[in-house]
């Protein structure tokens, strides 16, 4: 396994990658949630540079000890304010919104859930005014460490997100931390506690799921060498001593190995959910327009698996 975590994109594979994004914009329906739209990006996915389209490949194949890629130099547009309001999505295709598409179709099949942003496709994360202490993607105060929906049973194989703006003082941090990583630093019986089903992790209100419906999961999963991980540290809970004694103990191992990564416009990073936590330092917005903001999009390696949650040729799990 390698950690070759940053790829950076040359100017002329930028502007490879800008005009194959123009073209899919330019092409109607231009809404990005049109199934139309979509089977024109996985197509438009194919004319990426070479390079980018192989490293992509090699990540999907191994994601490294760090489980995650940070692709550099893309072209994105902040052509309008920084969105405010509760819920933002990318309805109408942009470039960013075609980039984070394109660059996501490489690693499977765009996803999103009913419940969560209104099915969007491609999704905002902007600070929200008044929402500034919440434990979302609204919030601009530290946010847990977590594996995307991880109280879901089809959450999402990668989360893409792409900085279309910064912070002002570019001091918010995306955190990472691999469980590849931290799982050799815990003591065995930490270690098997993890993989047994004494934990819960309540979902949102959005989803309709009260805590009572919420099944006792495993947190480690697969090889005990090398497991999948189902935990968000804000919404997983152990369901005896024991179990939250083990949780503690991975929470102190992926903090001691989770790194900082400051996002700058057209650094897209890319996080395999099986195995890698994400999370967010402190800032603080000024809702002037200029606050930071991400594109985000969720991957599914095998787009079958949800087919009981989707119709046919949908993307939007129920």
């Amino acid at each position: 396994m390698t950690d070759d975590l940053e790829f950076r994109v040359t100017d002329a594979e930028r502007s490879r990658i800008e005009a194959v994004a123009r073209a899919l914009i330019g092409s109607p329906p231009r809404l990005i949630d049109d199934v139309d739209w979509v089977d024109d990006c996985r197509a438009c996915s194919a004319e990426l540079p070479v390079r980018v389209r192989r490293r992509l490949r090699e990540f999907a194949h191994d994601p490294g000890d760090s489980g995650a890629l940070l692709v550099r130099n893309l072209p994105v547009a902040a052509d309008r304010p920084t969105p405010t309001e509760f819920g933002s999505v990318e309805r109408v295709a942009t470039v960013g919104a075609a980039v984070i598409g394109l660059l996501s179709m490489q690693l499977g099949e765009l996803i999103a859930y009913r419940n969560e942003k209104s099915g969007a496709l491609v999704q905002n994360v902007v600070p929200v005014p008044g929402k500034e202490e919440q434990q979302s993607n609204a919030g601009s105060a530290r946010l847990a460490m977590h594996i995307e929906n991880a109280f879901h049973p089809r959450r999402p194989d990668y989360v893409g997100l792409l900085c279309v703006r910064a912070d002002h003082e570019r001091i918010a941090g995306l955190l990472l931390s691999c469980v590849r990583k931290a799982v050799g630093t815990l003591p065995e019986d930490v270690r098997a506690v993890l993989a047994e089903p004494r934990f819960v992790t309540q979902p949102p209100p959005s989803f309709g799921m009260g805590a009572d419906q919420a099944p006792l999961h495993a947190v480690f999963t697969g090889e005990p060498s090398d497991p999948d991980v189902q935990v968000d540290f804000h919404a997983t809970h152990g369901d005896d001593d024991e179990a939250k004694n083990a949780l503690e103990a991975l929470h102190d191992a992926i903090t001691a190995v989770a790194q900082t990564l400051p996002l700058e416009p057209g650094d897209l990073a890319l996080v395999d959910n099986r195995m890698t936590l994400h999370g967010r330092t402190f800032f603080t917005p000024r809702y002037d327009g200029e606050d930071r903001w991400l594109h985000r999009t969720f991957v599914h390696l095998d787009h079958r698996r949800s087919r009981a949650s989707r119709t046919r040729t949908g993307h939007v799990l129920a």
